[in-house]
């Protein structure tokens, strides 16, 4: 198993870059009170190298780290703070999510878009589970997989990405919502672009709209028995398989679709982090390893 402290000192500078405009010397964002000894950029750096390692429990990380020499000389925090600090970062660690997005593929105009279901438990245990229902405006619900022919008790991951592979937009939804009203909410991002999605964001009229107001060409695969049928254009199913191909990754290396949070902000913040990491290897790819981007499992093996 790789080093964690090998993997941390890597993608450090990384993060520093890409919050060099909020933070101050010694990597903490300013803030009235008491200045972390263990940065700010620290506790971002160890959250992105932990979830890079497939290392999503904090019991399991502070056991490997606890008495490393390494992090005792950062000034490592208990286990507790470090959980409450990284939810207060969440706005900083999608701060690290949109630059690096940006500068690995500035000049996309071609997205695919779509969406997977974030279980928060078993089917069974979904009446009587508690997980995430402090607010009811946020609490799970049942939805359909369509892709699994599944219900499942949580929420929608909806993604937007590049063709080559790139997230540049993540939202977290309840699970009965539409995957089509998330059009709505990526519209303020695009412009003068392609967008290609599944069966599930087919809407003659939102596909009229979005180009009427952005220029956003909507394709999507019609079903058989519409009028004016056509066959989904090869190369539009190809360039699709990207995002597939993201996702599998992300419940394959980063274990998207195993939860130990409790709260919303919990899950939330848990996913962000697995997503931003699998950017960071991707901007080491590209910038220090001269690699494809998305060879995502070697991205630290030198």
């Amino acid at each position: 198993m790789r080093n964690i402290e090998d993997i941390f000192e890597k993608m450090l500078p990384i993060v520093e870059e890409s919050l060099s405009k909020v933070i101050d010397s010694k990597g903490n964002i300013p803030k009235n009170g008491r200045k972390p000894k263990f940065s700010d950029i620290n506790v971002i750096t160890l959250c992105l190298s932990a979830e890079y390692l497939s290392i999503d429990s904090e019991n399991r990380l502070f056991d490997l780290i606890t008495n490393s020499p390494y992090f005792l000389d950062l000034n490592l925090i208990d286990r507790s703070s470090f959980n409450r600090r990284r939810k207060r970062l969440y706005p900083y660690i999608n701060n690290v999510l949109a630059f690096l997005s940006h500068k690995i593929a500035p000049d996309e105009n071609t997205f695919i878009v779509d969406s997977m279901p974030i279980e928060i438990c078993r089917f069974a245990r979904a009446r009587r589970a508690k997980i995430c229902k402090e607010e009811l405006e946020t609490a799970p619900e049942f939805g359909y997989c369509a892709s699994q022919k599944t219900t499942f008790f949580g929420y929608k991951l909806h993604a937007l990405c590049g063709v080559n592979g790139v997230f540049q937009k993540i939202d977290l939804s309840k699970g009965n919502i539409s995957d089509i009203h998330y059009l709505q909410d990526i519209r303020p991002y695009l412009s003068d672009c392609i967008l290609l999605g599944d069966k599930g964001y087919l809407s003659a009229e939102i596909q009229q709209d979005l180009f009427q107001t952005n220029r956003i060409k909507l394709y999507t695969p019609k079903r058989s028995n519409q009028s004016g049928y056509q066959r989904y254009p090869g190369v539009f199913r190809r360039l699709r398989k990207r995002i597939e191909t993201l996702f599998s990754q992300l419940c394959d290396q980063f274990m998207m679709k195993r939860n130990y949070a409790k709260s919303f902000i919990g899950v939330t913040v848990r996913i962000l982090t697995k997503i931003t990491s699998l950017t960071v290897a991707q901007y080491f790819n590209k910038f220090v390893n001269n690699k494809p981007i998305n060879e995502i499992k070697y991205a630290f093996s030198n």
